[in-house]
């Protein structure tokens, strides 16, 4: 926007205007996630206010980078009136972070304390991933068969990688830094699978001490941090020509959730604008971001799997533990649940599309009235909540607890020797060639 007044609109503007779309989405969410909060047992009261706050921070961090002199692309800027801008597409994404590292890092602790009750990075960027789920499927509609082979690629490259990554980050903190089983499973767990659960998972499996898994999570935010600021740019920089490798080898790299799918819808926009200023291409908004997506929920399943499988190791073999038994119900008990609901939305959405109406084209246009402001503007608000909050809760003075400097050069060292080179070798190795899907 160049004008202030039409900085954000409705999904649908013809059944409401803009302030009122914006006051409705609030309201709505607001009763939504606090039904999810009862059912967690939160304080409500303390999390209705803090949400309120973290609402609102977010939607001006929004209105702030959509601004036309800071997003507009070369070819956007005749449309906006201007004659400069930085092109800085996905910009509100940098901002809702840098605003919520500030909030987390300099505000006076009661306020950190009181905020931190409504930012949620785990939970929202879950819900965004469930509706990335619809995107894929709405998507899939109109080309079912490049979802199809994405999902697969993702699934054998995650495989793939997963079986390099666990024994070498566990073999370097063993052997070369001289970390105990215990520091190292949860380690070798936390930055090989799914950073923060995995490595509670793992903790839990092997009974590891609360120190351990705690430590291991506060390196596993700290680095995916600075992951998500500095890759998505030296991708887009360095491999632009294969995009969907590029936004799949996020997921292979990139070690919690929130960070994944943030870096990922950074990559997106920039490989977006990059290829309609430099290749005159219109790319359909979301496949790099859900390559991203895909890899990294392809190693979230493997969570309770593997869990289960160091609790067996532990008690037959290092504890050894005469008559203890693991419970196979370990496996669901780990199992990230969201995975299902991604998996589920998609299906659901390429099941009506598919049956319901009698071919694509009508499909695709009679399901977009619906799945639009869900897939879409819906969407990119928890998405946007999520870097906020990840801001929020990223306290860099637990760096500076005692212990962490030789656990933090270990990780330092297998992320850049192994985890990056090999993630981006197997996305490359998987998805070689593989473009979005252009507009018409």
């Amino acid at each position: 926007w160049a004008d202030i007044s039409k900085a954000f609109k409705a999904s649908h503007p013809e059944i409401m205007g803009p302030m009122a779309s914006l006051i409705t989405t609030y309201l709505i969410l607001l009763i939504t996630t606090t039904v999810g909060a009862a059912a967690m047992k939160w304080n409500l009261k303390k999390y209705v206010s803090a949400f309120t706050v973290v609402f609102w921070i977010t939607v001006i961090c929004y209105i702030v980078g959509q601004n036309a002199y800071i997003a507009a692309t070369e070819l956007d800027r005749q449309k906006y009136g201007i004659n400069w801008s930085l092109s800085l597409g996905g910009a509100f994404y940098i901002i809702a972070l840098v605003v919520g590292l500030i909030i987390g890092n300099l505000a006076p602790k009661g306020f950190r304390e009181f905020i931190k009750e409504g930012a949620k990075p785990e939970w929202f960027i879950k819900v965004a991933i469930v509706m990335l789920g619809a995107k894929l499927g709405y998507l899939a509609i109109k080309s079912f068969g490049f979802a199809m082979y994405l999902l697969v690629a993702g699934a054998s490259a995650t495989v793939a990688a997963y079986l390099l990554f666990w024994p070498l980050a566990y073999t370097v903190s063993r052997r070369l830094f001289k970390l105990s089983r215990e520091w190292s499973a949860c380690f070798a767990s936390g930055i090989s699978i799914c950073g923060v659960s995995a490595a509670i998972a793992t903790a839990g499996a092997i009974k590891a001490r609360p120190i351990v898994p705690v430590m291991v999570s506060v390196l596993v935010v700290v680095f995916a941090l600075i992951e998500l600021i500095v890759l998505p740019g030296i991708l887009v920089t360095f491999w632009f020509n294969e995009p969907i490798a590029a936004g799949a080898s996020l997921g292979l790299t990139v070690k919690t959730d929130g960070a994944d799918a943030a870096a990922g819808a950074i990559l997106d926009e920039l490989m977006r604008s990059r290829a309609a200023l430099e290749l005159g291409e219109q790319w359909e908004e979301g496949w790099i971001l859900a390559a991203a997506v895909n890899t990294k929920i392809w190693i979230d399943m493997f969570i309770g799997f593997w869990a289960f499988i160091l609790a067996v190791i532990w008690v037959y073999y290092f504890e050894r533990k005469p008559g203890e038994k693991v419970q196979k119900m370990e496996i669901w008990w780990r199992f990230p649940k969201f995975v299902m609901g991604y998996f589920l939305a998609m299906l659901l959405v390429i099941y009506i599309g598919l049956n319901v109406f009698p071919d694509v084209d009508s499909a695709y246009k009679s399901m977009t009235f619906g799945i639009k402001p869900v897939e879409g503007a819906l969407r990119k608000l928890f998405f946007m909540l999520t870097f906020t909050s990840i801001g929020i809760v990223t306290d860099f003075r637990l760096l500076k607890k005692e212990g962490l400097t030789k656990l933090a050069v270990c990780y330092a060292f297998v992320l850049v020797a192994i985890i990056i080179p090999l993630g981006w070798f197997i996305a490359w190795l998987f998805h070689m060639g593989m473009q979005p899907v252009v507009k018409p």
